[in-house]
């Protein structure tokens, strides 16, 4: 049975480390020790080496009371970038909050791969037409936009909370997007606009396992950007019929995927009729990770 710890008698940071993370271990959480490093760094608004140089410093009772609270909150498998409100993603730093999926690391390969055939199929300095299906926090689109600045992008949500954090993000970061609500690739469609570069890591998640995730992932962010139907292929079907209607003489499509989701998607890209070459990327596990369609 897990044990209160006593808060209130810790004088230094040391102490207050040590108590957070047995609260932690305790409570089943997976990696204390680090966790309660981050909590307290966070709290204290600290880089890691004046944390490590400053363990026999003493700690104030508001900056334990701001520990205890985040530990309580944690134990409750609340992830703690909706904690801190923040999430790293390609070296910048993202506002997240409920209402949006959390970047992952491997969303980072997605955009590498856009960025290096993008400069295959074309000369520097062209000003491509982009899109990213499925805003988010904006990750995706925000990161393309600083990385090409000569690019014209565009990104569509049917969620108006995902949309208003992302153009949070794009403020702080100052890149110009352009933000459209609506269902997948429906704006582009009914105002007649094609695109050189589509991009999107949609809800891939077969809907039965949606109920079976870490109860942190499941609790806490929003069904609507997991749940990808049955089969978890819902987006990349209607994503792949729209190709030929949307797509120029000269494009690419670049996907994220789930584990095992390869080979389907890349049935799908081939069957749309437009997508002369396909190319699947795995991340640094081995895993079938991101899948490339290239008209040429």
């Amino acid at each position: 049975m897990p044990t209160q710890p006593n808060w209130s008698d810790m004088s230094t940071l040391r102490e207050a480390l040590t108590r957070a993370s047995s609260f932690l271990r305790e409570h089943g959480v997976k990696d204390p020790v680090f966790e309660a490093e981050l909590m307290i760094r966070y709290c204290l608004k600290w880089d890691r080496t004046r944390f490590l140089t400053s363990m026999t410093d003493p700690i104030s009772p508001e900056t334990v009371q701001q520990l205890a609270a985040l530990c309580e909150r944690r134990v409750h498998h609340e992830p703690l970038q909706y904690m801190f409100g923040t999430q790293e993603f390609y070296g910048r730093s993202f506002v997240v909050r409920p209402g949006v999926l959390i970047p992952r690391p491997e969303t980072e390969i997605l955009v590498e791969q856009v960025l290096l055939h993008a400069a295959k199929l074309w000369t520097d300095g062209e000003r491509l037409t982009v899109a990213d299906i499925g805003t988010g926090s904006g990750a995706i689109c925000i990161t393309l936009a600083s990385e090409r600045p000569d690019w014209q992008i565009s990104t569509v949500d049917i969620s108006p909370d995902a949309t208003g954090i992302a153009r949070e993000n794009a403020e702080r970061l100052g890149v110009q997007v352009r933000f459209l609500q609506g269902d997948l690739v429906q704006p582009f469609i009914q105002a007649g606009e094609q695109l050189d570069i589509l991009v999107s890591n949609p809800p891939y998640i077969p809907s039965s396992d949606v109920d079976v995730l870490d109860e942190e992932v499941r609790s806490y962010e929003p069904r609507l950007a997991l749940d990808g139907g049955q089969d978890g292929l819902d987006f990349y079907r209607q994503l792949c019929e729209a190709l030929p209607v949307i797509l120029k003489q000269k494009a690419l499509v670049a996907f994220e995927i789930g584990i095992y989701q390869a080979r389907d998607v890349a049935d799908l890209l081939r069957l749309s009729g437009v997508i002369d070459e396909v190319v699947v990327i795995p991340d640094l596990a081995g895993i079938e990770r991101v899948v490339l369609g290239l008209r040429k």
